[in-house]
């Protein structure tokens, strides 16, 4: 696991040194990212640049620096990730003929490569992606692979530079012209030191961040800056200064395909498949030459990674979970239960509320851009608990989306069975008739109620629900479900809030159900842009590697060959993945309802924080920086100060970006 930088193009500095004093700079802004070793290395000539940090988990030795060149000394690399089959890939390359004569990327001609009983200079994945692009080629190589990862490569023979992300998009890259000077890396701040970075505000990726809580793919909060989405390979040149894109792999690809080719054994033969799938996921993601554990939540998800990592080894493994003294927001009894029963070396802490907001003022630059998911400040202490004890970390994150986990799938589909049925203007009466009454008064009305029945907050809930009744599709109504700001154009000052996957640039997913659009939605965005990036970015903040074996590419698309029944079976989320962990952990630890990552961050926004609130909120201090309309803002703060709504998730998102503007 890494960080990387670099260039191509713009205006020369003073020769080789200041190229390199360049890329020094920019790469040392990311030494989170790699502790261990920095490597640099430039054309002038061709105007290109790479810089590397890395954090050693594979060959710690010398023949594991980069950026790296192929043994021909066609290609240079600068890689973050890891090749869980690389081994394998290296026996498939030593049994390759001699000689290819293989077309190659870039400007399409045909060359050949001699490879001649390879010898290794050493054992790392980086060695064997070089020689897999000398033998196959840059896509043939990737489309092998099994693995996380993003790279920058540049073609000596070609003058070609090759940008590529992993399928499901673990690892981060962004890339764009600033003037004349392409840029590109593992993190924004990276970008911000070469000089040639304008750093303008995308007001419309701000509009993206109220509604989603993140921005997602392509675009970052600056404009001309552009995230690779998963699957994607890029390929520009001096001559090509419009980016080629190459989908090598795709999420809606992979679920068409498997729903077409559904799985017709039956459920133990499932069953069976999927463990075998995961326990070799697992195996292979267990590789490291440095001390290796996983994070424990005691949830399905989290509790079926670390069970099959016990089977596997036979040492007990390093687990890590924090816990809270607040009621409703602890799991850690449920991961201690799991790992006594496991037998793994279990490390939890207790977090105090001062613990976890004395992690808020870092959130900012750990980030990098505006990131508003409030369970970004557990994840960062959970991280940098294991980086304690280890320097790699197993996570049990994609199941929901996977395995159809999340509730609001079946909330969804069962609110529009019903809501169809009724037209438009009826609906619309019924936001008003919800929505004329205080949210106050409905919470009076159900204190007539038996206490088990009132729920918490019913006056506040109804009162948001209440948007979503007249949705005209179930897409729609998705959509509001999981947007936090309804118009956040009519919020942000000049804000246009651009197309996405959600949006006006939704894929075809013609043959998918209701629930299946929902989990292929999540896994294209919320996946990539929101879990995946608050790990990624939490992890790394400490110098530690996450690793995601539910993601595993043959796992991702054998679970779309799964029948739904083997998902959501009358009414259990996660059937499938279910009955796997059952093999390893009694159900009764398993089973209770689901509570997510979460934080008391209405209560802390009413308490503790809210002086630091209410200075990022200002409303001179609004007009002054000129990003939002103060007065919408200003009425949530005021009605959550007040207990009368629980606005806290909308507060968070513009908190986060006063927060980071407030750091640029």
């Amino acid at each position: 696991m890494c960080g990387f930088v670099g260039y191509l193009g713009g205006s020369a500095t003073q020769g080789i040194e200041g190229e390199l004093a360049l890329l020094k700079s920019m790469a040392d802004t990311i030494v989170h990212r790699g502790p261990d070793d920095a490597g640099y290395w430039c054309d002038v000539e061709q105007r290109v640049g790479l810089g590397h940090r890395r954090l050693s988990i594979v060959d710690l030795s010398p023949a594991g620096h980069q950026p790296m060149q192929s043994a021909s000394g066609r290609y240079v690399i600068a890689f973050n990730g890891e090749i869980y089959n690389h081994l394998d890939l290296r026996r498939a390359l030593e049994d390759f003929p001699s000689i290819l004569a293989v077309p190659h990327e870039g400007r399409g001609r045909n060359s050949s490569t001699r490879v001649q009983g390879i010898k290794w200079r050493g054992h790392s994945d980086t060695e064997t992606l070089l020689a897999g692009f000398e033998a196959w080629g840059i896509q043939k190589t990737i489309e092998r692979v099994i693995g996380m990862f993003a790279f920058a490569v540049w073609d000596k023979q070609t003058h070609t530079l090759f940008l590529a992300r992993d399928r499901v998009g673990e690892k981060p890259l962004y890339y764009g012209w600033q003037g004349d000077t392409f840029l590109f890396g593992s993190e924004l701040k990276a970008l911000r030191a070469h000089p040639a970075f304008q750093a303008e505000i995308d007001r419309g990726a701000l509009c993206l961040l109220l509604r989603h809580n993140y921005i997602p793919a392509p675009y970052s909060i600056y404009k001309g800056i552009a995230k690779l989405q998963p699957g994607c390979l890029l390929i520009i040149s001096p001559q090509q200064r419009e980016p080629n894109v190459v989908i090598y792999w795709s999420g809606v690809q992979a679920a068409k395909s498997g729903i077409a080719n559904i799985f017709t054994g039956s459920t133990v033969q499932a069953v069976d498949e999927l463990e075998t799938l995961l326990k070799d996921a697992v195996r292979q993601q267990m590789m490291a030459d440095v001390p290796l554990g996983a994070f424990l939540s005691g949830g399905v998800d989290s509790s079926t990674v670390v069970a099959l990592m016990q089977a596997q080894s036979s040492q007990p493994v390093k687990t890590f979970t924090i816990g809270f003294e607040e009621d409703g927001y602890n799991e850690a009894v449920y991961a201690k239960a799991v790992a006594q029963h496991l037998g793994t070396e279990h490390i939890e802490l207790y977090v105090t509320a001062e613990q976890a907001m004395a992690v808020i003022p870092h959130l900012p630059t750990l980030y990098d851009e505006p990131f508003s998911d409030d369970s970004q400040i557990p994840t960062f202490l959970v991280s940098q608990l294991a980086k304690q004890h280890v320097t790699v970390s197993l996570s049990g994150d994609a199941g929901d989306e996977l395995f159809c986990g999340y509730n609001r799938y079946q909330m969804t589909a069962g609110l529009w069975r019903k809501l169809s049925m009724l037209p438009i203007p009826l609906r619309k009466c019924m936001v008003q008739g919800i929505t004329s009454i205080s949210p106050q008064f409905w919470n009076q009305l159900t204190k007539a109620l038996p206490y088990s029945a009132r729920g918490v907050n019913v006056g506040d809930k109804l009162h948001k629900g209440a948007n979503v009744l007249t949705s005209v599709s179930v897409d729609e109504l998705y959509h509001r479900l999981v947007s936090h700001w309804d118009d956040p154009s009519s919020v942000v000052i000049g804000g246009l809030e651009p197309a996405t996957l959600l949006t006006g640039d939704a894929p075809d997913m013609l043959g998918l159900d209701q629930i299946q659009k929902m989990m292929l939605q999540d896994t294209l965005t919320y996946l990539p842009d929101d879990i995946l990036v608050k790990v990624d970015r939490a992890a790394m903040g400490v110098s530690l590697e996450s690793r995601v074996p539910l993601l595993d590419h043959r796992v991702v698309e054998f679970a779309w060959r799964l029948p739904q029944s083997m998902k959501l079976h009358n009414g259990q989320t996660k059937w499938a993945l279910r009955q796997v962990l059952y093999r390893h952990v009694p159900k009764e630890l398993i089973e209770r309802p689901k509570m997510g990552f979460a934080i008391p961050l209405d209560d802390w926004l009413r308490g503790p924080l809210r002086d630091w609130a209410e200075s990022l909120l200002d409303e001179s201090r609004l007009q002054r920086e000129g990003y939002f309309h103060p007065a919408p803002i200003r009425q949530k703060w005021a009605e959550h100060l007040s207990g009368q709504r629980n606005w806290s998730y909308h507060l968070w998102d513009v908190l986060m970006f006063q927060a980071w503007l407030a750091e640029q």
